[in-house]
């Protein structure tokens, strides 16, 4: 049997994009950093994301059936550590500016790139939910000709990633 905390750390040299998934409806705005986000497929346009069940916002995530994934780049450590923290929600969402596309979830204005989905199936799998959500608007960031830089969380650690123009 493997022990959970073998896992955890074999689990931590997997290389993630850093992301902020959102949601928002008749109880507010909420959201958390998360890395595990991964396409599904791109007929229909389809994410999965996972979320632990004993969330503080899972239930309004379950309620809205709506959310918007937010790929972070290199420069939102802060607002990363924000969403993980035990600040409130209203606290969170003080950092960035935030907008929204078709479902109103909150999207990062310039988050490198985000993806508006619905709700339309979850799978419970032990601690944690699986949202197959159905992406129904797509927002990239403007590039002003140069490359951005994803941050990913990689060994415990935040690192970034990406081509740096060449001087």
């Amino acid at each position: 049997m493997i022990e959970a905390t073998d896992f955890r750390n074999a689990m931590s040299l997997l290389t993630t994009a850093v992301n902020i998934v959102t949601t928002k409806g008749s109880s507010g705005c909420h959201g958390f950093t998360a890395s595990a986000v991964c396409s599904v497929t791109d007929t229909p346009p389809t994410l999965l994301v996972c979320m632990n069940q004993t969330s503080r916002s899972y239930t309004h995530f379950i309620e809205n059936k709506i959310l918007s994934v937010n790929v972070l780049g290199a420069q939102y450590e802060d607002i990363s550590n924000a969403f993980a923290s035990k600040l409130c929600s209203e606290e969170r969402f003080k950092q960035g500016s935030w907008t929204e596309l078709v479902t109103g979830a909150p999207v990062l204005e310039d988050a490198l790139v985000s993806f508006d989905c619905e709700i339309d199936h979850i799978q419970e799998v032990g601690t944690h939910s699986v949202f197959m959500c159905r992406v129904v608007a797509i927002k990239q960031a403007e590039q002003q000709g140069r490359a951005d830089e994803s941050l990913v969380y990689f060994n415990r650690a935040y690192h970034q990633v990406g081509q740096v123009e060449s001087a």
